[in-house]
């Protein structure tokens, strides 16, 4: 799967995506500083599934009305980057199929899924 890594998700959840034999573009490694308009345009026009922390695009996909491919929204209590991985880890096993062209927020303990 190919997935953008937004920056405030880190390079450590980019490094394991690879590590898994994903397609990655790290915001972090690649572009640190690109603005949130600029993430989910690049990640829309080139196809990549958002990965981010940043519930303003959750603002940007519903209120605004912007197109993606797919985006994960990590909402955790614990932000350490072994918890964003073990709960990708676990979203890819059971959900791999069902993300792109999604909107999913995902917890330590739930996973939920919109159009």
């Amino acid at each position: 799967m190919r997935f953008l890594v937004d920056e405030c998700t880190g390079p450590a959840v980019a490094e394991w995506l690879r590590a898994q034999k994903h397609t990655v573009y790290s915001v972090y490694e690649e572009a640190s500083g690109m603005n949130d308009d600029r993430i989910i345009h690049k990640a829309f026009t080139e196809n990549w599934i958002l990965i981010t922390n940043d519930k303003d695009f959750g603002e940007q996909v519903y209120r605004e009305r912007r197109p993606h491919r797919g985006v994960v929204l990590l909402r955790l209590d614990n932000e350490r980057a072994a918890v964003k991985i073990d709960v990708l880890r676990r979203l890819l096993e059971v959900y791999s199929e069902r993300l792109p062209d999604r909107f999913v927020v995902a917890t330590e303990r739930n996973v939920r899924f919109s159009a």
